[in-house]
């Protein structure tokens, strides 16, 4: 179901634009188009309640740096903005934007459980793909969305470079596997036979075992919640912000 070896970067933004060399502010606020570069993420405020946006795209960079060729999404920068969120009273909740092929499994893990631990409301929401590791961090949130062009992809435990040969490795890989397949089950609809059931088919991917699924057939086997698009994750999370600000007595 995943990769050692897979690494995200920061997508490159363009440069914003000043008029006339006037220090304008953008729309989403004078600090945004550096946040955008250097994290891929923003904070905008001008909505209903202030939310943060943390995009998740190509793949999740662990202990290896990846090529500079691939796009990735290194954990070192997206663990301590997790950290900021939760801590930061302006910030209202946190809508995950995930389009990733997959990564290193630990540091996979290490974001969803951080995510999975967050007392703001939390929503992702699936565009483009979901495959490997990026399915725990799909299903981590409060509520998962995914549109109906995207795809998820649920594969066994795959590592690439020097494997030794002893029935510790299996054991190890099997153990690994097994940490996977319960965190994905606690925090999402699908049942732990039917996702292993999923991850050792045979009959859809060419040079390995696992499934292909559509945006509907995501939500029909329990593993996302929901169909929706940008402004169903937007609305829900307002709406658990809500709620929650009337439970804290705010």
């Amino acid at each position: 179901m995943y990769s050692r070896d897979d690494i995200i970067s920061p997508p490159n933004a363009p440069d914003i634009e000043t008029g006339d060399g006037d220090q304008q502010q953008d729309a989403l606020g004078e600090d945004a188009g550096e946040q955008i570069k250097e994290f891929g993420s923003v904070t905008p405020k001008q909505g209903k309640y202030p939310i943060h946006c943390l995009t998740i795209i190509g793949q999740i960079e662990g202990h290896y740096i990846l090529s500079s060729q691939n796009k990735a999404t290194k954990y070192e920068h997206v663990i301590p903005q997790l950290v900021a969120i939760e801590e930061d009273p302006e910030i209202q909740g946190l809508l995950v934007i995930l389009n990733t092929v997959g990564g290193d499994v630990e540091a996979g893990l290490a974001i969803a459980e951080l995510i999975a631990g967050m007392k703001k409301p939390v929503v992702s929401l699936v565009l483009g793909g979901g495959h490997s590791i990026g399915v725990p961090l799909a299903v981590c949130a409060r509520r998962s969305f995914i549109v109906p062009s995207a795809t998820m992809t649920v594969h066994p435990v795959r590592m690439s470079g020097l494997v030794v040969g002893v029935p510790q490795t299996y054991s190890y890989f099997e153990k690994m596997q097994d940490r996977i397949v319960k965190f994905i089950c606690d925090h999402s609809g699908v049942t732990e036979a039917e996702l292993r059931k999923m991850l050792h088919n045979t009959t859809e991917l060419a040079t390995d075992i696992g499934t292909v699924l559509s945006g509907e057939e995501a939500v029909a086997c329990g593993l996302i919640d929901q169909i929706g698009s940008l402004r169903d994750a937007i609305a829900y999370l307002y709406d658990q912000i809500g709620a929650q600000r009337g439970s804290d007595g705010a």
